[in-house]
């Protein structure tokens, strides 16, 4: 099944996509990691836009093709860089300060924030297996809190834990946003990547340019300095092969999305051996299980 190969190297670039930002924010000027990393995003689409407007000779592959959208679905993408901006400047400075294994997995409970969110705003009921869901992943998620307690962490007064909380919560609405750029609008998936990618850099401009004044006003011991790192350049471009393996899997007609969508939920999996591997993270054992039991509760919201 060549769909569930794609969700695997989803998830897999996922995973790695994770790491590539624990690594570039650690010890390191966020502003700028978010800056330098939306650019490259914005460059790689930017070089798409340019071929496909003035080479139209070239065969672009329909998964990349960009349509031309009115001033109305400009603004609407714009709208979507700036949720997806505020998301990625908490998800960033929490990842700063939390251990990889911790902030994986609080990350992947997206989906039960997406099924709130649809429960109290557009009045979906929840079926009996999806409560269940609901009632593991929240079990799960108390269980990790208590294993963050081991390492100093309390996830009732830890500003990091909450950062990415609201992250997610924020990627959550993300979600149910795309929903209507790709189902109301009508917009393609390429679309939607390519101009809410170029609009995040002007997101993320005033952020830098802020460290940049403060880092000339206020004493240099203070601020955070800027290192240029290889994993910054890797942060957009897995992200988008991420996002195109996804996609990919989803256009093939045998696709079960019940499968495709939890399956994608393991780069938590890879996300944390990789970042135990890489800091000597603890409390591995009891953290799998925390995120085996969140990966099984939302397996049975897809359901």
């Amino acid at each position: 099944m060549s769909w569930m190969i794609l969700t695997l190297v989803s998830a897999l670039m996922l995973g790695l996509y994770d790491v590539a930002k624990k690594v570039s924010v650690r010890g390191n000027a966020v502003p700028m990691v978010l800056l330098v990393s939306v650019s490259v995003s914005a460059a790689i689409w930017t070089v798409m836009l340019l071929v496909q407007t003035f080479l139209p000779s070239i065969a672009v592959p329909k998964l990349l093709v960009v349509e031309s959208i009115s001033g109305k679905g400009h603004l609407a993408l714009a709208g979507k860089s700036l949720l997806v901006g505020a998301s990625w400047v908490l998800a960033f400075y929490s990842l700063k300060v939390l251990p990889l294994s911790i902030a994986a997995p609080i990350r992947a409970t997206s989906p039960l924030w997406t099924l709130f969110i649809a429960i109290v705003f557009l009045a979906e009921r929840p079926a009996p297996l999806q409560w269940l869901g609901i009632a593991i992943v929240l079990g799960s998620f108390w269980a990790l809190s208590l294993v963050g307690a081991k390492e100093g962490i309390r996830f009732r007064t830890d500003r990091a834990v909450w950062w990415m909380i609201a992250a997610t919560i924020l990627g959550a609405f993300s979600a149910i946003y795309d929903k209507l750029l790709l189902q109301e609008f009508g917009f393609s998936p390429a679309t939607v990547q390519a101009w809410f990618s170029v609009y995040l850099v002007p997101v993320m401009t005033p952020l830098a340019v802020r460290w940049y004044f403060e880092q000339k006003r206020d004493d240099p011991a203070k601020i955070v300095q800027f290192e240029m790192r290889a994993s910054i350049v890797w942060i957009s471009p897995l992200l988008l092969a991420a996002d195109m393996a996804y996609f990919s899997a989803l256009a093939d007609p045998d696709a079960l999305i019940s499968i495709v969508s939890p399956l994608r939920r393991a780069s938590v999996v890879v996300a944390l051996i990789f970042g135990s591997r890489m800091s000597g993270e603890i409390n591995l054992k009891r953290k799998a299980a925390c995120v085996l039991g969140i990966l099984t509760g939302i397996i049975l919201l897809m359901l």
